[in-house]
């Protein structure tokens, strides 16, 4: 089923307060596009980059990467919300300008075994705002088909994609950077910055991969190459 537009006062207190705070980080109100850019090296692209950067809002996530002057467009430069975890490996741009972001944390680990702890590094004055398990996690595991009381979770892309798509249903939401996509059985994640990582035991990519995949098919969402 499509999702519907969203009408602040039919949803819970909860997420018509994260739309509103959200809204006030984008180009227009509420937005319309909305582009959420994974951590995965992508091809030069300069269609893509201004398809990136003229969306109204700019979502990305952890150790993210953005073009650079000495850099062919490919990934956009602009960013505006991002989407983390307290195990995040910072990249130089993760807490750039930080103060005119958004930072979302999201706390699947919180639900098994995760501290509330954050990062010594984390700059002293930037708050953030965390996303409710109960609004959010739970339900996009169940609809992964996977049981809330086993340790294991989405990839924060996936997440962001959920977390977007429920929040701004009314708007076109794009997906770029998604190795998973068209890859669930790899082992190892290559990062647009930094080195390769392993993919750790809590994540399930091919139930991710089919679930993007159905969501593409069905209009939730743009998966734009």
């Amino acid at each position: 089923m499509l999702p519907t537009p969203a009408d602040p006062a039919a949803i819970s207190p909860r997420r018509a307060a994260l739309r509103e705070l959200i809204t006030a980080y984008a180009k227009a109100t509420p937005p319309r596009t909305i582009t959420v850019v994974g951590n995965s090296p992508v091809r030069p692209n300069a269609e893509r980059a201004a398809v990136i950067d003229s969306s109204d809002l700019v979502v990305r996530m952890t150790s993210l990467a953005l073009d650079t002057p000495d850099t062919e467009q490919a990934l956009g430069k602009r960013c505006d919300v991002v989407v983390l975890h307290r195990g995040v490996l910072a990249s130089p741009f993760t807490f750039a300008d930080y103060t005119n972001k958004l930072y979302l944390l999201v706390e699947p680990g919180r639900l098994h075994w995760e501290p509330e702890e954050l990062p010594h590094w984390w700059p002293r004055d930037l708050g953030f705002v965390p996303v409710s398990n109960y609004e959010f996690t739970v339900p996009l595991l169940e609809l992964l088909g996977m049981d809330r009381d086993e340790p294991a979770w989405a990839t924060t892309g996936t997440f962001a994609a959920y977390l977007f798509t429920e929040l701004f249903p009314e708007a076109t939401t794009r997906l770029t950077g998604m190795s998973i996509v068209d890859n669930p059985d790899q082992t190892t994640f290559q990062h647009a910055w930094g080195e390769p990582v392993h993919v750790t035991p809590e994540h399930r990519l091919q139930l991710e991969s089919q679930l993007l995949k159905q969501w593409d098919a069905e209009g939730r969402i743009e998966l734009l190459s």
